[in-house]
């Protein structure tokens, strides 16, 4: 077998840990969802592995470089020990650590367990650490048109709980969701909503967390897979994150996580250099101007200005009217639906009665909450 240096010299540079710092991880949905079946440092060396895919020029042959000094530093390893503890991470991740996937086939569903990383190469001598991906894992890492989810590696690197590495990266495949289709539209803001306030079943987080057999007491297991996960991710990513408990009769059936992005002004630093990102962005300004001429054709924009809701001035703001357009007027289409286009004009007097001085600051964010809190009382009403 020729040795690590004599492929090298062919193949892609090896990557730095600075370089590592922008990373981005881009996965299937299906595998931020499967059971991870390892424990935190055979999913920290997945996940680290994973960033080093070029997702435009992918690996031929399956296969990364790291550097062993930036790994080590990524681990944020430096004892005596450090190599030993490396050699045993690997025979774990080789032996012991799998996904299991499960996915929709015709009238069932189809289950795959598979080893996402089967072969590491390294020597006692060199600083190279090859990493190859098994074929079976890397549809869900390659060729993502859609249903997949992204996050800075660096957020990983800083979370030491298996589960707060499953739950930040659930989390992360929902907010993803969220930013995106309050940017493009394409659903009703209820549905947006949900987004950023997702739901998961007690049955289905302990299966995604392999805990089906485990914290059998619920309040050992809200404190392991709740309580200090979530402190861990709050601490140490851009994620600020809350929850509840929802009954079913006298148990706990489900968790509705409550996520919010902190204002941070490295949010998106990672991303700069990034394509997609950079497509995406572009896309997003697109569909700003897209909407901007729908709502200046609206009905609605038109009635906003009747009641002295909008300005002329606002007219001139795609970002008002972009807003609007996405996020007000498909909730004035569902009261159209339920009380007539007069349901809606009377709506606007209401709003316009009540309105407040505060409210001229964002007048897109104050008629989504007026129609947001109106529209489950008439939906009451018409039971």
């Amino acid at each position: 077998m020729s040795s690590i240096t004599e492929k090298a010299k062919n193949q892609k540079q090896v990557l730095t840990l600075n370089e590592l710092s922008k990373r981005k991880v881009v996965e299937h949905n299906s595998l931020i969802t499967s059971i991870a079946k390892m424990d935190k440092t055979p999913l920290k060396m997945f996940e680290l592995a994973v960033s080093c895919i070029n997702t435009e020029e992918p690996p031929k042959d399956n296969t990364v470089y790291l550097s062993k000094a930036d790994l080590f530093a990524f681990f944020k390893v430096s004892d005596n020990d450090k190599h030993s503890r490396f050699k045993q991470a690997v025979r774990a991740m080789q032996k012991e650590a799998y996904f299991e996937i499960k996915e929709e086939a015709g009238k069932g569903f189809k289950f795959k367990s598979i080893v996402p990383i089967p072969y590491v190469e390294w020597t006692d001598y060199h600083d190279e650490v090859l990493i190859r991906f098994s074929p079976e894992i890397m549809p869900y890492l390659i060729n993502l048109k859609k249903n997949f989810t992204q996050h800075a590696l660096s957020e990983i690197s800083e979370l030491n709980s298996k589960y707060s590495i499953i739950l930040y990266r659930w989390l992360s495949m929902n907010y993803n969701q969220y930013e995106h289709y309050s940017a493009k539209g394409g659903r009703r803001a209820k549905q947006v909503e949900s987004y950023r306030n997702p739901s998961i079943s007690v049955k289905e987080l302990r299966i995604m967390t392999d805990t089906v057999n485990e914290y059998q007491r619920f309040t050992n297991f809200t404190k392991k897979i709740l309580d200090i996960p979530l402190k861990e991710i709050n601490d140490n990513t851009t994620f600020k994150v809350s929850y509840e408990k929802v009954k079913k009769g006298r148990s706990i059936d489900s968790i509705v996580f409550h996520i919010e992005k902190k204002r941070m002004a490295d949010d998106n630093s990672y991303k700069l250099d990034d394509r997609d990102y950079q497509e995406d962005k572009a896309r997003k300004a697109e569909t700003e101007d897209m909407l901007t001429v729908q709502a200046l054709k609206s009905p609605y924009t038109k009635l906003l200005m009747e009641h002295f809701l909008l300005s002329y001035l606002d007219l001139t703001d795609t970002k008002i009217l972009s807003g609007l357009q996405a996020h007000v007027y498909p909730l004035y289409d569902e009261l159209k639906d339920l009380r007539g286009l007069n349901g809606v004009k009377d709506h606007l007097s209401y709003v316009r009665a009540k309105r407040e001085d505060y409210s001229k600051k964002n007048i897109t964010k104050y008629l989504k909450k007026a129609i947001e809190q109106y529209l489950p009382t008439v939906k009451r009403q018409d039971l």
